[in-house]
Formats: C-alpha cells, structure tokens, sequence
C-alpha cells in the first residue's frame, strides 16, 4: 500500500510541476511571440481553466497520499517529509491566488474583450507561476537528497 501512495503522490507532482514548467517555459513564450493578444491570452485563459482542473485532482491525490503516509510514520514525521509538506502548503495557497485572484478576472476580462486587464492578470499569473515552480523544484530536490 505504501508504494501505491507514493506513485500517487509522484504522479501528483509530476503533473503540477510538469504542467507549471511546460506552460511557463514552452507555451507561453510561444504564443506571446506568435500571436496578438485578442488570440493569445483566450487562448491561455482556456488552457489554464483546464489545468486548474486537473491540478486540482493532482493535489486531491498529493494531500490524500501525503495525508496518509504522515498517520502512517505518527510522531516520527521526517523534518524533509514536514519541509515537503509546508512548502506544498505554500503552494496551494499561491494556486489559490492564482485561480481566485487572477485567472477568474482574466476569464472575465477575455469575455469582454478587455485585452489590457488580461494581460495585466497573465503576467501577474506568469509570476506567482515561476514562484511556485521554483518552489515545486526546491521540494523535489528536497526529496532525492534525502533519499
């Protein structure tokens, strides 16, 4: 059983981590470079609400397997296992930032054709993105120097 939470959990951050660095590093440079934003940021606005989905089945697996795994180990919680934990927490509350204070005005502001206010809100999401990126890396290799 133990094995089987761990690759739920890894699947989980292969696709938060994997999907922030795809989205940041491959598609966004690319539909800025190639297309105006009346075609750009619908097209992000739609590609994120999809993701969010998706991450947030990804984080339903990464806290439930995480959850787990600490009843499991009780009061001998590894200091890398509770490092893990709090940076996660950090970000899950920047995807909350993101999704509720970013992503939901730029839907509406693509909707109105208001291209200055999505954009505004892509490059505030562009940012918290890098950041919980970087932090998803620190976690990683948090976990393979410990193991």
């Amino acid at each position: 059983m133990n094995r089987v939470l761990v690759l739920f959990h890894l699947l989980a951050v292969i696709v938060w981590i994997g999907g922030m660095f795809f989205a940041h590093v491959c598609l966004r440079p690319v539909a800025a470079a190639q297309l105006p934003p009346p075609q750009r940021l619908p097209l992000l606005a739609a590609i994120l609400g999809r993701f969010f989905v998706v991450v947030g089945w990804a984080l339903a697996l990464l806290w439930g397997s995480g959850v787990i795994r600490f009843a499991q180990v009780g009061a001998a919680i590894p200091a890398s296992w509770l490092a893990m934990a709090g940076i996660a927490a950090v970000m899950t509350v920047i995807l909350m930032l993101i999704v509720f204070r970013f992503h939901r005005p730029m839907v509406a502001a693509v909707a109105a054709s208001d291209w200055p206010k999505a954009g505004a809100a892509m490059n505030a999401i562009r940012g918290l993105v890098l950041t919980n990126l970087l932090l998803g890396v620190l976690t990683v290799a948090i976990a393979a120097l410990r193991a």
